[in-house]
């Protein structure tokens, strides 16, 4: 057991390391950005929504095809993979580097492997589930994708994506401030009060 555990630490610091080496060029950018979506000053949540909410209403607005945006989309990507690196070490300054902002950047990357891991992980325990329980594994993917279905049809297709995009930005500013732990929490002594409560009825 130990043996295994060894093992798969030595290779999370093997892909930590690898994909820190793959994104140093993007490292001030990471950090920057990371600053924002944990919400180190109170204007951060503001502003990361005035600019998601901004870049949806510009969308909105030319209505662009499916087509058109994804060719834009993968421009501007390819645009930022060849700047970025050439113009974030005159931005920033590369002198400014520090011991705290390197292990900043580790622990991301690190973090970035490991939720890569839990992605394949799933996936993996998806298709375990195909071949053990073909019955539930096909109940299961079906209504699910009824429910996402049923949703999409109900909502505009770009208001959800703004949902979403809105919510997946958020997320890290509420854990780092425990907000998800409050209402989590909030949530959880509202069940169980509702729980005693039948209980009681039923005595």
């Amino acid at each position: 057991m130990a043996d295994g555990d060894n093992k798969s630490a030595s290779m999370l610091a093997q892909d930590t390391a690898q994909l820190e080496e793959q994104l140093q060029g993007w490292g001030e950018v990471i950090l920057a950005g990371d600053r924002v979506v944990r919400w180190e000053k109170p204007w951060f949540p503001g502003a990361l929504m005035g600019g998601t909410t901004m870049l949806f209403l510009m969308i909105y607005y030319l209505d662009p095809s499916v087509l058109t945006g994804l060719s834009c989309a993968v421009m501007l990507l390819c645009l930022a993979d060849y700047l970025v690196p050439t113009l974030a070490p005159r931005v920033f300054g590369s002198n400014k580097w520090t011991t705290e902002q390197q292990q900043r950047f580790h622990e991301i990357c690190g973090n970035l492997v490991k939720t890569q891991r839990r992605t394949v992980g799933w996936w993996e325990r998806l298709f375990a589930l195909k071949k053990e329980k073909p019955k539930m594994y096909f109940a299961s993917v079906i209504s699910s994708l009824l429910a996402v279905a049923w949703i999409g049809q109900q909502v505009h297709n770009l208001f959800l994506t703004y949902l979403i995009v809105s919510f997946l930005l958020l997320l890290p500013g509420m854990n780092q401030h425990g907000v998800i732990t409050k209402y989590a929490s909030m949530a959880k002594r509202e069940i169980n009060k509702l729980l005693k409560q039948k209980e009681k009825k039923n005595e």
